[in-house]
């Protein structure tokens, strides 16, 4: 069965929102974007589809991307435009702005005025000056090490809208989910990797001298100890240099 096109998706939405009907057509969009992340390439898909989606649904955002933060390092995911990579860069440079609020320490930040913004003075004169006078950003997750935030971004001042707020929160939730799937995924299949690293080490252990499994087990983690090295990369470094073949020189 062929999936309905996102983009006619929100047109449809947009023209049915004043005859009752928009809630209905907002949850198809949302069920239409819930694409299970098995991948860099999946989340990337569902991320672009939640930053085109924003723009398209939501008055007043011209631009939107999500902004991720690992270790320090900044980068901009699904921008709908250039300029969003740019603002992002800017945030990065200056160390604040409402994205970098947003993603490190509330759930969502508002700027209806970036001309008369004084939370941000750098940041908000740079933005003025590329053309965005208004943002919304919304937390996605926080970490130790890491933080994400979906940031909207407007061409004009506007005055609060708890539509607008409304809809940015769910597009929000759904990036979220979508970035926590992958990650879990992530972490059980790297579980599952050191799980089964750790069975060969023992396997080839218990061969060579003749030792069960928990004794195998237990030599493992006293190299681990004697070497302060992850259990983990002693299995390798073990499974790599008993699998060499002898030398005959």
């Amino acid at each position: 069965m062929q999936r309905p096109d996102v983009n006619e998706v929100v047109r449809k939405a947009v023209l049915m929102s004043s005859n009752g009907e928009y809630d209905r057509m907002l949850d198809g969009l949302i069920a239409d974007l819930a694409i299970e992340p098995r991948d860099p390439i999946a989340i990337e898909q569902v991320l672009a589809g939640v930053t085109n989606a924003a723009v398209r649904l939501i008055r007043g955002v011209d631009y939107a991307d999500i902004l991720m933060i690992d270790d320090g390092q900044f980068r901009s995911m699904s921008p709908t435009a250039p300029l969003a990579i740019q603002l992002d860069d800017v945030q990065r440079r200056f160390q604040q702005g409402p994205c970098l609020q947003a993603a490190i320490s509330h759930e969502m930040v508002r700027c209806t005025d970036l001309r008369t913004e004084p939370r941000w003075p750098e940041f908000s004169a740079a933005a003025v000056e590329l053309g965005v006078f208004s943002m919304l950003s919304f937390q996605l997750y926080t970490h130790r090490g890491g933080a994400g935030a979906l940031n909207l971004f407007g061409r004009a001042p506007r005055e609060r809208n708890f539509e607008a707020e409304a809809l940015g929160a769910s597009l929000a939730a759904h990036a979220a989910l979508a970035i926590a799937t992958l990650t879990q995924r992530h972490q059980f299949e790297s579980a599952v990797a050191t799980r089964d690293t750790i069975g060969q080490a023992k396997g080839i252990l218990m061969e060579r001298f003749q030792i069960d499994a928990m004794h195998a087990f237990e030599l493992l983690k006293q190299l681990s100890q004697n070497t302060n090295t992850p259990l983990r990369q002693v299995a390798e470094r073990l499974i790599e240099s008993l699998n060499k073949p002898p030398n005959h020189e």
